[in-house]
């Protein structure tokens, strides 16, 4: 029972640490060894630009962009797995790769990297799954989320250079149309239906009292 329990506490911060850890290992591999993946990264509407929509989540440009990504991503992708653990990881490959395609699709003609498409999806989805479950716990979360994460809403319109608006306006559009899609898989709100109570047996549809039905009184008596 404990090993159950400490399961599921843990489980939640598996592969969000593991997604840390590979970003963080691909770049330091390509800082020790001189190399540069960004042409691996999304180059839109070419078709060697297509290969982006896979590895284009797993690139960074330097430790400052890769820093500014890794804190939001563990803190959205454990809470994707610990509430809705079910489709998690529907939400995290379907959404990743309809990121990157929608990106390859309307972005300028550069290469586009970084993990920040993944935190626009997991932040709309978290925050809009709440809000159409109606389920407390999950607007609870949308709160939380919005008030930490909330001002990168900013940065899907193209309000500073050098930063792909386009990646983030991606990832914020598919995750809302996921929120939508999966509403009814995972945690959602449970309707109740009250029985009657023997209280409500006594009257009927029109709130008139029911005359119970007595047994005839038998002439036969028992005696001792």
């Amino acid at each position: 029972m404990q090993d159950e329990e400490l399961r599921n506490k843990t489980s939640p911060f598996l592969v969000p640490s593991l997604f840390i850890l590979i970003i963080w290992g691909i770049y330091i591999v390509e800082i020790k060894y001189g190399f540069n993946l960004n042409k691996y990264g999304v180059f839109p509407r070419t078709l060697k630009g297509l290969r982006g929509i896979l590895f284009t989540h797993f690139l960074h440009s330097n430790t400052s962009h890769l820093f500014n990504n890794s804190i939001p991503l563990f803190v959205l992708l454990s809470s994707l797995f610990y509430f809705y653990r079910n489709i998690a990881f529907k939400i995290l490959l379907i959404g990743g790769l309809l990121t990157g395609f929608t990106t390859w699709a309307i972005a300028r003609d550069s290469y586009h990297i970084g993990a920040s498409g993944i935190v626009y999806l997991v932040f709309s989805f978290v925050f809009f799954s709440g809000i159409i479950r109606k389920h407390y716990r999950l607007v609870a979360l949308s709160f939380i989320v919005i008030f930490l994460y909330g001002s990168m809403i900013w940065y899907v319109f193209p309000i500073k250079d050098g930063m792909s608006w386009e990646g983030h306006l991606s990832g914020f559009v598919v995750g809302l149309i996921l929120a939508f899609i999966y509403r009814k898989n995972g945690l959602v709100k449970k309707e109740y239906e009250f029985s009657k109570t023997d209280f409500d047996l006594l009257f009927d549809d029109q709130g008139n009292l029911i005359q119970p039905d007595y047994p005839e009184e038998s002439d036969t008596t028992m005696k001792e």
